[in-house]
């Protein structure tokens, strides 16, 4: 019966509109959100002061995924956007449901340039050394801790 029903579709794709449209409707919607990891030569993890975060102002660069966007492209936009920095995503470091309906990426990066003009959404920004780390969002917590694991290969000390 299964092959049957299968060979119709195939014939007439069409008739999986309508229920993938209805299907479409019914499935929960999630805002995503991105962040970078970016470690420098000497180990220290690149930390932003946001303007609009006032119970925790400190915490990793990002923000959320525009519409038909990669969140690839989305963590590239947001460094360029907040602090007009290029770089490169070398892989996934952490992925969560961190509040209702919402789920954050955390991404290692690499640096290609210097830090130029900050934007309006942060105040400043500064490279701290990973042990004692101001107060920040347990899941920027965890996305520092997994860049740091042990055995990751880090594509910026590679050749440092």
């Amino acid at each position: 019966m299964t092959r049957q029903v299968a060979r119709v579709l195939r014939r007439f794709p069409q008739l999986l509109r309508l229920p993938f449209f209805a299907y479409s409707r019914l499935q929960a919607r999630y805002t995503v959100g991105v962040v970078a990891v970016l470690l420098d030569g000497q180990g220290r993890v690149l930390l932003v002061e946001h303007a609009y975060h006032p119970r925790c102002p400190w915490g990793l660069p990002g923000g959320w995924l525009d519409d038909n966007e990669t969140p690839q492209a989305a963590i590239l936009r947001e460094l360029h956007e907040e602090l007009q920095l290029q770089a490169q995503v070398c892989r996934v470091l952490l992925a969560s449901k961190t509040v209702a309906r919402h789920i954050d990426l955390a991404f290692l990066c690499r640096a290609q340039s210097d830090i130029g003009a900050l934007s309006h959404e942060v105040l400043g920004y500064a490279w701290h050394e990973t042990g004692p780390l101001p107060a920040l969002l347990p899941f920027h917590r965890r996305a520092i801790a997994a860049a740091l694991e042990p055995g990751l290969e880090h594509p910026l000390w590679a050749g440092d």
